[in-house]
Parts: C-alpha cells; structure tokens; sequence
C-alpha cells in the first residue's frame, strides 16, 4: 500500500496558487508598475520644485496627525467607557461606532456642510453664526468622527484581552482607578493604541471624500492627485502625487503589521482568552463614582448624539425644498433619482461581485499562506495586505494608465477590479484569523483520508471559517456600495456610479437631491447588514441544535 504523503503539495494547491498570483500580478502589481514608467524626471522636478505642492504635502502630514489622534482619543475613550465604564445601556452604546462604520464614507462630508456649513442648522440656525469652517478644521471634525469607529474597533479588542485579576488585584492592593488606569490598563492597552493610529492613519491619507467636500482650499494630496488629473490632464504629475502619497503609507503598514507580531502574543500571553476563563466577572458599578460615570455616559453620549445628527441631517436634506434657505417639505428630490437608478443599480452589482471575488481571493490566499508549506507564501501574503496602504485615488489611477497602456476600456470590469483590490486585505485579515482558531490537525486528518489542499479547504476549513469569511464578504459588499477615490477615474457616462453622483451634485449645490440618493444608499446598507446579520445568527443556531 502506498504510503501518503500530507507534505506533498497538489495539483490543485497548484493550480489555486498559480491563480492568486496571477491576479495579484495584473490587478496590483502591474498597475503599480505602469505608474512608475509613466512619470518622467521633469515630473518630479515641477512636484518638488513648486510651492503650492509643498504645502500640500505639509497640509497632509498634518491633517493626518490631527485627525488620526483625534480619531484614536475619541475611539479609546468610548471603548474604555463601553468595556470598563459605569455607563447605562452599554450594548447599544457599543453599537454606535459599528453602525457608523457601516455607512457610505461621503455621508460625514456632506452632513458636515448641512449641519456646520454657511447655512448650518447649528452654525446658522441655532447659534446665528456666519462663519466657515471649511478648511483644516472642518475637515478635522469630518475626518475624526469617519474614522473613529476604526479605532474604537481595535482599542475595544485591546482592552477586552486585558485580564480584570491584574486590575482587581491592584484594587486590593489600595489602588485607586486613576493609578490602576495609568499603570495597567494603559500600558497592557497601548499596542492597541498604537495599531489603531498606525491604521487609523492609513485611512486618512487614503481619505477623498471628505476633503473634496469639506476641506475646500486646505490642499491635500489625495484631491491633488484627482485635480491634476481631471483638471489639467497632467498624467506624470498626478503619478508623483500618488508616489509621494504611498511612501508613508507603505511605512505606516509595515510598522503596523511588525508591530502586531511583536506585541499580540506579550498581550495576549498576559490576558488572553485562556486567563479570562478563570478570571472574575468586573463589576464598574463597585469601583467608578458618580463623577467619573457622569462624565464617561456624557462623552459616549455627545458622540452618539453626533453620529445621530449626521443621519438626521441627510434624511431631513432629502424632504427639503432647498437646505437652509426654503425649509418647505418636499418629494421632488426622491422623484429626481429615478434619474440615477442605473447609478444604484450599477453600484449594487459591481459591489456585489466585487465583494465574492475579494473574498474568494481572501479565503484561498489565506488559506495557501497559513495552512500550507507552499513556496511564495510570504510573497503573497504581503501582496494580499499591500492594498490597504494604497490610497484609493492611486489604486484607480494605477489601473486607469494600465487600462490605457493596455487599450482596455470597458468601465464596469475596471470598476470591479479597483472594488476588489481596495477591500482585498480586510478579508484576508478577518479570514486568516477564522482560520488561525481551527485546529490544524483537521487539514492532516483530511490529508490522510486522501483528500488534497483544495478539497480540504472547501470541504473542511471553509464551512467552519464561514461566519468570518461571510463577514467579510458583507463588510467589502458594504463599503463597496459606497466606495469614492478608487473608481472616480474609472467611471464613464455610460457606466454611472451612486457614490460619483452624490458628490456632484454637492460640490454643484444640489444639497436635496444629494442628500436623497445617500439617503437611499444608506438604507440600502443598513438593509444589507440587517439581512447579513440575519443570516449569521441564523447559521449560529443551527449550529448549536
């Protein structure tokens, strides 16, 4: 009888192998490449020797700085409140910052312009001010209120792993909650922090709507990138933009990512799961004071207030007859979309393929790089992450010069491409730790009964991974529907996309039928998530029967 061999790489690990290099080379690695033999030396001359693009490069570093701390104070303190604050209604507290995540990446912009704009509700209206905070402010308020949600995430995770016997013990020991915070709950939480800026930050290059919204003459690069291009044809310059953009970015992801693998396992060895089996359940009612849970309940309670304001903004936008001007209740704005259905019904279904392709590509790669002996697994591990430091305005201008090098041009596949290369690695990453928690004695077991890679993945890891890979899939759906930067160079007149309309019709002062078309985008996702949700709890309880 023929010995098996479970080390013996198949035909079919192969094959899959061969595909995920296939589409890592075309859809991310040439495109790259087409940017870099597009610009000339002149090009970098006129970028490095021109005042207005050193301003802008300053306008970002700082713009990134602010927002991003901004961003992880806020999310850090409304998840220390939710996990270890005296704070009522803590579970839907906890929702906020998810739901808000969930939501199209323009929607903070254009509320920001109805609610603290010229013609403000609370600007204008409410405190009778004439002022604008278009500019590096507004765009700070935009920015920290988009992206806190992402930072709330990774610091409510650190602060979980935190074992409540090392708080507990040094409150038997006399320690008040300020030391305790200071000398344990800080310094066990601060790889989280310091992840949550590094990722926090990434996104804040990377960000376009809101700056193309709200920052209005506070040049930055990623609407540098898109104005050069669309404005002045200037293809070498655009280029060098996005170059200079994706140095710090790249820098910021590695850090990120070496980071994780020093710190994860010190935490998580101090307290991880395992400790919290044996640990006590932490009462907050027995060791914060009034003083301290008034003050946690009114913070995560004024930013719940303004995540609401932004939603309220949109919806009452959309029955409006024009924002802050004539306040007369309308529907003439919803009867206008039916002029931008093909727009909703495009963005649905690029999104909706995207999001199988992504992870589709997310659970074999994961799968080749985590649980098999394959050769190039590092290679592709690092391409399966790299899109995250990409920003999205490079990423469509990439694949925009490639399609021209290539005489390719057919909108809804270049689309699609951008689509599922920007929300690749957030599957990869929440598939891999799906992965990393199913034992790996399963793939030898179906090894030895004769089944090779391929057939161990689908048949054995892929069902019990699927809430993870179904999470991804409905978070790249999501952010898909509403995705901007990655696909405005790709869009034609025949191939509209919501997201591109929204933004037009705000920067041409059509606030009504702006906010109706977020408006329905919006309930679209909710809807979405609702059934997404739906589906996993429903998964979950046949499990269990």
């Amino acid at each position: 009888m023929k010995k098996f061999d479970l080390n013996k790489n198949s035909r079919s690990l192969f094959a899959a192998r061969s595909v995920v290099f296939l589409f890592l080379t075309v859809c991310i690695i040439f495109p790259l490449f087409c940017v870099l033999i597009s610009v000339r030396v002149s090009d970098f001359t006129k970028v490095f020797s021109s005042a207005n693009f050193h301003q802008a490069l300053k306008n970002t570093f700082f713009e990134c700085l602010a927002s991003s701390s901004v961003s992880v104070l806020i999310g850090y303190v409304f998840a220390y409140a939710v996990v270890k604050g005296n704070i009522p209604f803590k579970k839907f507290f906890s929702f906020v910052p998810l739901i808000h995540l969930m939501t199209p990446p323009f929607v903070g912009g254009l509320s920001f312009i109805l609610l603290l704009g010229r013609q403000g509700f609370v600007t204008h209206h409410l405190l009778g001010l004439n002022v604008s905070l278009y500019g590096f402010w507004g765009l700070l308020i935009a920015q920290s209120l988009c992206f806190f949600p992402m930072a709330y995430l990774i610091c409510m995770q650190s602060l979980l792993a935190i074992n409540p016997n090392l708080e507990q013990a040094a409150r038997s020991m006399g320690a008040g909650n300020l030391k305790i915070f200071f000398t344990i709950t800080l310094p066990l939480s601060a790889p989280g922090i310091l992840s949550s800026f590094l990722f926090v930050a990434v996104n804040v290059l990377s960000d376009f709507g809101n700056p193309l919204i709200v920052a209005g003459r506070f040049r930055v690069l990623a609407v540098e990138i898109y104005t050069q291009l669309t404005g002045w044809l200037n293809v070498g310059t655009s280029a060098v933009l996005g170059i200079v953009l994706i140095i710090p970015s790249v820098i910021l992801f590695v850090i990120q990512n070496k980071m994780l693998k020093n710190f994860m396992p010190k935490i998580s060895s101090i307290g991880g799961k395992n400790s919290l089996a044996f640990g006590i359940d932490f009462d907050s009612k027995k060791y914060f004071g009034r003083a301290s849970s008034f003050l946690m309940t009114a913070f995560v309670i004024f930013i719940s207030l303004c995540v609401a304001a932004q939603f309220i903004a949109i919806i009452v936008g959309s029955f409006q007859k024009l924002w802050g001007v004539n306040t007369s209740f309308t529907l003439e704005h919803f009867f206008a979309v039916r002029h931008y259905s093909k727009g909703l019904v495009n963005s649905v279904l690029f999104a909706l393929i995207a999001a199988v392709l992504s992870t589709s590509f997310a659970a074999v790669s994961s799968y080749i790089v985590h649980r098999t002996d394959s050769r190039f697994k590092n290679i592709i591990d690092i391409f399966s992450q790299i899109p995250s430091s990409i920003p999205g305005s490079l990423l469509g201008l990439a694949i925009s010069i490639a399609s021209n090098i290539l005489n390719f041009h057919a909108a809804p596949v270049l689309i699609v491409i951008a689509m599922t290369v920007a929300f690749l690695p957030f599957s990869y990453r929440i598939i891999s730790q799906s992965y990393a928690q199913i034992s790996l004695s399963l793939d030898d077991s179906s090894r030895s009964l004769g089944a090779n890679q391929m057939r161990t993945l689908f048949s054995v890891i892929a069902p019990i991974a699927s809430n993870g890979i179904f999470s991804g899939f409905i978070y790249d759906f999501i952010r898909g529907v509403g995705t901007l930067s990655a696909v405005i160079f790709l869009v034609s007149f025949n191939t509209p996309l919501t997201s591109i309309n929204i933004v037009n019709l705000a920067e041409q002062g059509d606030w009504g039928k702006s906010c109706a078309l977020a408006f329905i985008l919006t309930m679209i996702t909710f809807l979405i998530l609702g059934m997404g949700y739906g589906i996993i709890k429903i998964r979950e309880r046949k499990i269990r029967l």
